[in-house]
């Protein structure tokens, strides 16, 4: 089963994205994507 989680970026903490993560998966999503805030592409984390 899939969750739906939000990223945040790691610069200025927005969250910008939301993504699918399975749940028997115990490390955190970080994918590089874009940032409007920042105006680059930032890694962004999964939050909780």
């Amino acid at each position: 089963m899939q969750r739906k989680v939000a990223l945040a970026c790691e610069k200025c903490g927005s969250r910008n994205y939301t993504a699918d993560h399975k749940q028997t998966q115990t490390e955190r999503l970080e994918l590089k994507k874009f940032c409007r805030h920042c105006n680059a592409h930032t890694v962004h984390r999964e939050t909780k």
